[in-house]
């Protein structure tokens, strides 16, 4: 049974259907996954026995791969073909949307001015970023070598806490993904297609920060 006392991430971990769940909440499990479930759950105003029920129910559906028991290998595989490729794809048709819309609504008060600039300063953070992930961490991860493991994690979960702080910028200039009245359908999409981006990099970033780097850590 999941318990208040339990971190974020942690149940996420053992539980993956619970990112769901965190998702629709806002709490934070990637970057703020240290938070206790029943401290994150008072600070958003929920109760935490209420959102540990949603979690269960959401389980009762389906069983999500439980990452956290197979082999490192698999983990870094299913993380560079599920979430690095595509957020490569994905960044750089976002952005082409959002220059877009602000050249073509530029006018307008509710067009999200430099929302094109975060998203092409959020691409270039998360290519050098997976590019280090890809090179050095995670072939080293999966040679063993512990000892030229500490420092690179450490860079990696500090820039991954650099990227949460830049996808809530992008969040509050895209006014939470709502389309105000006026938008067109390329304006629509782009606010779709940066909810969906910002949902599987957070899943992306836990399943490094409290999956992966932990285990390959040995803690």
């Amino acid at each position: 049974m999941i318990q208040p006392h339990e971190t974020l991430g942690q149940v996420a971990a053992t539980h993956p259907e619970a990112t769901h769940v965190f998702l629709r909440h806002r709490l934070d499990f990637c970057c703020g996954g240290s938070q206790q479930l029943g401290e994150a759950c008072r600070r958003a105003g929920l109760d935490p026995y209420a959102v540990i029920g949603e979690i269960v129910a959401e389980g009762v559906t389906g069983a999500p791969v439980r990452w956290d028991t197979r082999p490192l290998r698999d983990v870094i595989e299913f993380i560079l073909l599920h979430y690095h490729e595509p957020l490569r794809r994905d960044l750089a048709v976002l952005t082409e949307a959002a220059k877009k819309v602000e050249r073509v609504h530029g006018k307008k008060a509710s067009c999200p001015h430099g929302l094109a600039g975060l998203l092409e300063q959020l691409t270039i953070e998360l290519h050098q970023h997976m590019d280090k992930e890809e090179q050095v961490l995670f072939p080293a991860i999966e040679s063993g070598a512990l000892d030229r493991l500490q420092m690179p994690i450490r860079v990696m979960v500090q820039e991954h806490d650099e990227h949460g702080a830049l996808l809530k910028r992008v969040r509050e200039r895209a006014t939470n993904f709502v389309p105000p009245l006026e938008a067109c359908a390329t304006w629509r999409a782009l606010y779709a297609g940066l909810d969906k981006l910002e949902a599987e990099l957070m899943q992306h970033i836990h399943l490094e920060n409290n999956v992966l780097f932990p285990r390959a850590l040995g803690a």
